[in-house]
This record gives C-alpha cells, sequence and structure tokens, in this order.
C-alpha cells in the first residue's frame, strides 16, 4: 500500500461529484493535495457545485507548492499535474491523476499512479465497496474519460464482467 497518495484535480471533483471522497482516506493512509490543484478545483466552483464539497474536503489535505524540477516541466503539463508529480519525485509518493500526458510523465520518471477508475478496483478489492461496476459507471457520467473496452477489462479482471 502506498505510504502517501498526491491528488490532482479531476480525480478530486469526479470523486466529489459521485460523494465518494471518503475512499481517497480509507485507501491512502497520508494525502496530500497541491496548492495549485485547489486553486484549479476552485476556479470551476462557479459552474460545478461539486466544486465547493471537493474543496471543502480538501482543505484538510493542502500542501504548498513546491520548485518543479526542469525534467517534469519539459513535458508542459497543467500546473495542477506539474506540482502532483514534482510532490511525487520528492518522496515515496503515488500520483493520483487521470490526464494521459501526466501519465505519461509519471511513467517516464518511473513514478507510482493510479487513476480514478484505479481507485474504484482498489476500492473493491479491498471491501470498501460491495461492486466496482457502478461506481465506475458513475464516474463516467461524472465526467471520467475512459473506454468502454477498458471498463469491460477492469471488470472482467474483478469478476464483474457483463
Amino acid at each position: 500500500m502506498p505510504d502517501a497518495w498526491i491528488i490532482n484535480a479531476s480525480p478530486l471533483i469526479l470523486f466529489a461529484r459521485i460523494n465518494r471522497l471518503d475512499l481517497f482516506g480509507q485507501l491512502a493512509p497520508n494525502i496530500h493535495i497541491p496548492a495549485t490543484v485547489l486553486e484549479e478545483v476552485s476556479s470551476g466552483a462557479a459552474k460545478d457545485s461539486s466544486a465547493h464539497r471537493a474543496i471543502a474536503w480538501a482543505k484538510a489535505y493542502q500542501c504548498p507548492n513546491i520548485p518543479v524540477p526542469p525534467s517534469v516541466e519539459r513535458w508542459d503539463l497543467g500546473p495542477g499535474e506539474t506540482q502532483v508529480i514534482a510532490r511525487c519525485l520528492a518522496g515515496n509518493f503515488w500520483a493520483v491523476l487521470d490526464d494521459r500526458m501526466a501519465r505519461r510523465c509519471i511513467s517516464a520518471h518511473n513514478l507510482n499512479m493510479i487513476g480514478s477508475l484505479g481507485v474504484i478496483l482498489r476500492a473493491k478489492d479491498r471491501g470498501l465497496i460491495d461492486t466496482a461496476k457502478p461506481w465506475v459507471y458513475k464516474l463516467r457520467e461524472a465526467g471520467m474519460y475512459v473506454s468502454e473496452e477498458l471498463i469491460q477489462q477492469a471488470l472482467a479482471a474483478l469478476g464483474e464482467g457483463p
């Protein structure tokens, strides 16, 4: 189990939308959310009421921004993803993010990561939810970008196939 999770805006917003922010705390012993990530979530609060719930929950885990190494700056990612990855490089942390380019950057740096889909799968594996399928589809309805093929593969691996 990872020592700490550094959570990006997308998973934070998605789990607020499905009212399951509690899963982060149940799965990770330590949670950190860079200040830049909270700023990103706050900037969308006028358009998304769940952002207020995400911000209220995340404030307890806010951490300051840190200097970004050149190896991360080169990727020209968003400010939140950049801070998440910089923090992961600074310690034994898992990045919790969904952005494709950020995931490629994490892989290039040989760091640990988990996405929103992976959080649900891990919650099922740990017995925190009875079935993954409804939560996966709630995340998708909430805005998670994932192919039906990947969903079916993930659910089949849990024995929740069609």
